[in-house]
């Protein structure tokens, strides 16, 4: 009888640590988010409320969401700006359209 009971308490533990450990997965991207200090911030932990209903189809974009925003530089990829990039890229194809 008491093993009935034992076997009762480790299923409610395994099935409450499987919950809480799903629930703390999708929190990942709202954490880097966080500490990124991302300006997305509410908008990535509620598609990880909703990555949850979506069977986590939508969960490896909100890492990568997360993980975008860098606090030194934004959303570029660099310091120059996308202006002086397209600048760059057209000054060099002009000098490669010269006759030489």
């Amino acid at each position: 009888m008491w093993l009935d009971y034992l076997s009762l308490g480790v299923l409610i533990f395994v099935v409450l640590t499987f919950i809480y450990g799903i629930v703390a997965i999708h929190d990942i991207p709202y954490e880097i988010a966080r500490r990124r200090n991302h300006p997305h911030q509410d908008a990535i932990m509620a598609a990880g409320w909703v990555s949850l209903f979506t069977l986590h189809a939508i969960w490896p974009f909100l890492w990568i969401w997360a993980m975008a925003w860098r606090p030194d530089r934004g959303w570029g990829a660099g310091n120059q700006t996308l202006d002086a990039r397209v600048t760059e890229i057209e000054r060099r194809l002009e000098e490669s359209r010269e006759p030489t």
